[in-house]
């Protein structure tokens, strides 16, 4: 299990009253420290760190514009602040000052080439090119609201989106223009299209064209801190996806993520794995760094690619890498692969002479990887929530430690800063969250005495056996120990004894496909009773190609429930 560190929500004011801080390493061959800094303990992190929330707040004129003149008068170093490169010899470099002229350009297309006013919403379906960045900031200058989605979108999804957002623009490639061409006379409220492209396409501007005769003088919207800056769509793991709104108050209550969770500085280099469909770009590829004047760094990735990731960070002066459970996974399981085949390109030969410092969130990591990487590397993995936890019982009643219960956030008499504010367009759900003064996350956890916090699983995923809870992810970390394992999920089954037992799918390791599959499940059972409690091995088992998950590549155990309880 990992446990979580309580991290409180704190006051905030604006950009130009936070400390840059006074001391900054500069970045060395031999740069390696477990040695925060931005603090020195949780404590002082606390005392020192507060903010006010100012009525009128725009991230691209309270920070990214404050940067720009530190740099013209020579007070931040001469770090990128933004870093791509595509794997093919191209490179991007731009300062504060260029980031802030393109996207001043930008901004002057959406208002006049894509006639968007202020609140209008805006769809950015793009990968990870430039383009994405500036539309970000061109958004924030023109005060419209961005609302990201990932390049794995279909057509139905294209539609879904379009329709439920009552979207004005639609900004994507060359890729996806066919299908919003198929769908957009569906869509009432779509009047632009804007295409990043090198080919013109008939109903759509082209935003490379139009760049180059672009004014880069433009005034800043004057938003106010709690007005719509943004929509997230979740990821759909138990229904569609909702939409979740965020006001420009989300870039303040994220200074807490880059500095103290990310410990960025305006020397460090960050590099963020996230498709940039997800709010996790958001967080760490954008507001997370910037505020903290850092460079963003970006690798355009189609896919994630283990051998690709390991040289990047090898090369390059990277100095913080965020990355998801799986991407953690898939480069461990790369070291050991490679290991047993003898080749010499395996994880424990990469010198990553730069990187101090790796998180990861968005879905619970595996002890076992968090140990073979600091094995391999020399380098933890600190794993972030992202929200500020409390432990409920079903009364709201806060729970003693030692006790499980709902993981839950006060949000009365004040909504903590950054806090999401809403369920776009569907109130119920929005108070089916609420708990009397708590938010409730759909997470089960305990606090144990030292007040760290420890996360079971998502509330509708525990299991109910013979009086047992038992939690998937402490199963499925232990099923993922056994070498013939490359995924798993663990979920409910009905038993007429013990009313349910655990369940595990399971996607094997090739070389173990060929295996006799009932032999093979009486090692992995008596595998996991010997590495967790006896009573938590799964009594079912099934081998499958592969597991259903959601665009962003999370599993969908809902799924798997249904599938095991229509047909038993």
């Amino acid at each position: 299990m990992i446990a979580l560190v309580a991290m409180e929500i704190f006051h905030a004011r604006c950009f130009r009253c936070l400390a840059i801080p006074g001391f900054v390493r500069a970045l060395h061959k031999d740069y390696r420290t477990a040695t925060p800094q931005n603090f020195s303990s949780y404590e002082s992190m606390k005392k020192d760190f507060k903010l006010e929330i100012p009525e009128y707040f725009n991230f691209a004129e309270d920070v990214l514009d404050q940067w720009t003149k530190m740099e013209k008068v020579g007070k931040r170093p001469s770090n990128p602040a933004f870093w791509w490169i595509n794997g093919n010899g191209e490179e991007v470099r731009w300062s504060f000052e260029e980031l802030g002229s393109l996207s001043r350009k930008f901004a002057n297309i959406l208002t006049e080439a894509c006639s968007l006013k202020r609140g209008d919403p805006v769809i950015v379906i793009l990968p990870k090119i430039p383009e994405w960045w500036l539309a970000n900031v061109a958004c924030l200058r023109t005060g419209t609201v961005l609302i990201p989605g990932t390049t794995q979108l279909t057509q139905k999804d294209i539609l879904y989106r379009l329709q439920s957002s009552k979207a004005k623009c639609i900004i994507t490639n060359d890729v996806l223009a066919p299908a919003v061409d198929a769908v957009a006379s569906k869509c009432e409220n779509l009047h632009s299209k804007l295409i990043v492209s090198q080919n013109s396409r008939e109903g759509w501007v082209n935003l490379k064209e139009m760049m180059k005769c672009a004014s880069d003088t433009h005034s800043c919207v004057k938003t106010k801190h709690n007005e719509m800056m943004g929509i997230f769509f979740t990821s759909g793991t138990t229904g569609l996806p909702k939409m979740i709104g965020h006001t420009h108050s989300f870039g303040l209550g994220l200074s807490v993520n880059g500095r103290y969770w990310l410990d960025l500085t305006p020397l460090d280099v960050m590099w963020n794995t996230s498709d940039t469909g997800w709010a996790k770009t958001a967080w760490s590829s954008v507001f997370s760094p910037w505020i903290q004047g850092s460079c963003v760094f970006v690798h355009y990735l189609p896919h994630f690619e283990p051998t690709s990731v390991l040289q990047t960070l090898s090369k390059f002066p990277i100095t913080v890498f965020c990355s998801a459970p799986t991407g953690y996974r898939m480069l461990v399981q790369n070291d050991m692969e490679s290991f047993l085949l003898n080749l010499t390109c395996f994880l424990r030969t990469w010198k990553f002479k730069s990187l101090k410092h790796c998180v990861s969130a968005g879905e619970p990591i595996n002890p076992e990887v968090i140990e073979q990487w600091r094995n391999s590397t020399s380098l933890d993995i600190y794993e972030g929530y992202g929200q500020t936890e409390t432990i409920l019982d079903e009364n709201g009643n806060v729970l003693p430690p030692g006790q499980e219960g709902d993981i839950g956030i006060q949000v009365l008499p004040n909504r903590p800063l950054g806090f999401f504010t809403h369920y776009v367009d569907n109130p119920s759900k929005t108070t089916s969250t609420l708990r009397g003064s708590f938010y409730i996350t759909g997470d089960r956890a305990y606090m144990d005495e030292d007040g760290y916090f420890w996360f079971v699983a998502r509330s509708d995923d525990i299991i109910l056996s013979s009086g047992y809870r038992i939690g998937p992810f402490e199963v499925e970390s232990a099923l993922n120990e056994h070498p013939s394992v490359a995924e798993s999920a663990v979920v409910r089954s009905p038993d007429p004894i013990r009313g349910e037992v655990v369940k595990a799918f399971i996607v094997l390791n090739p070389d173990y496909k060929s295996h006799e599959q009932e032999q093979l499940k009486k090692e992995i059972q008596e595998h996991v009773k010997k590495t967790t409690a006896p009573y938590k091995y799964p009594r079912k088992v099934e081998f499958i190609e592969e597991l259903p998950k959601t665009v962003s590549g999370k599993i969908k155990r809902n799924e798997l429930r249904k599938k095991e309880w229509k047909t038993t």
